[in-house]
């Protein structure tokens, strides 16, 4: 799969970021179609539909629809480029591309993947200068949405993470096991770490979902705070690298697509060191390359390919 990912992102690369945004909708509109064909050939797995299986490979859609989004946003932007602060109907067009893969993906259900598709698409809108008045009514129909999802679209166990994140000593043997271990495994690396694999958190199985959502507590665990550092800071080249990327591209598209991408990065990071932490819930939010999951790594490469793609044609 890292082969797989690899030459992918080197095709992407290759080919002129430009035929994307003439692909920008028909891609689209695949990447939904396979959302939807999630819930008739997708496995069940711990009560969630996200997965197609393909002989040897599990194929997670939600994964390569994030940056197929990307594109079509950055399609969004590219034309229609207003230097006038926009209103709240000049930006339902990139709302509703943004709300359908939400919608999808939620029902599946993905929260965490779902969050990663509304912060980025709101970061890259936020590119575009929007008037007050249509900021404050966007704010309060996601608002009014959230409390809906709350009440009528999320399952109880969803409610749990949220509800023991407020209070972790309420349950610290269930819901509040996940984040309670993972900060034991990252204070017991303290500053230089318990060596390679040397972690007892990890080694002994209390830490759960290792290999998935916990990773940055397993490193840091065996590298203590220096390693954790020196891996966020890693993730922290990558973003700005996005955003230089951006500031020297030749158009709006690349330069949107190249921002869509580091948001993807850096949401995703964000979310799952602050969720080991324990400064965010626990909703199941991968760390680029650095989780288990094939879909996973083939989509961050490609993303990194067309960030490459943009910066040769700068």
């Amino acid at each position: 799969r890292l082969v797989v990912g690899m030459l992918a992102g080197i095709l992407v690369a290759a080919i002129d970021y430009r035929q994307y945004e003439r692909l920008a909708y028909p891609t689209y509109a695949v990447g939904i179609l396979t959302l939807c064909l999630v819930f008739v050939l997708g496995a069940d797995t711990r009560g969630a539909r996200r997965w197609i299986e393909l002989g040897w490979f599990d194929f997670q859609p939600s994964e390569f629809m994030k940056m197929l989004l990307v594109i079509v946003i950055a399609k969004q932007l590219h034309d229609d480029p207003k230097t006038e602060p926009r209103s709240l109907v000049d930006l339902l067009p990139a709302l509703a591309l943004t709300a359908l893969p939400v919608g999808l993906v939620m029902v599946q259900p993905d929260l965490g993947t779902a969050l990663v598709y509304l912060f980025t698409a709101g970061t890259m809108l936020s590119m575009a200068r929007s008037r007050p008045r249509a900021l404050v009514t966007l704010a309060g129909m996601i608002g009014l949405a959230a409390a809906l999802i709350w009440k009528y679209g999320m399952h109880d166990y969803q409610r749990d993470r949220i509800t023991s994140f407020l209070d972790p000593e309420a349950d610290k043997t269930g819901t509040g096991w996940h984040a309670l271990q993972s900060r034991i495994a990252i204070g017991n690396g303290g500053f230089w770490g318990e060596g390679f694999m040397q972690g007892t958190q990890n080694q002994f199985g209390f830490l759960p979902d290792q290999f998935s959502d916990f990773p940055l507590a397993v490193f840091a665990e065996d590298w203590g705070l220096l390693g954790g550092l020196a891996l966020l800071g890693t993730y922290a080249f990558l973003c700005i690298w996005a955003i230089h990327v951006a500031s020297q591209a030749k158009d709006r598209f690349g330069a949107a697509v190249s921002v869509g991408v580091g948001a993807v990065v850096f949401w995703h990071t964000l979310a799952n060191a602050g969720m080991a932490m324990g400064l965010l819930p626990v909703v199941g939010i991968t760390l680029p390359l650095f989780s288990y999951g094939g879909s996973s790594l083939i989509t961050s490469l490609i993303g990194f390919g067309l960030l490459m793609g943009v910066s040769m044609r700068r």
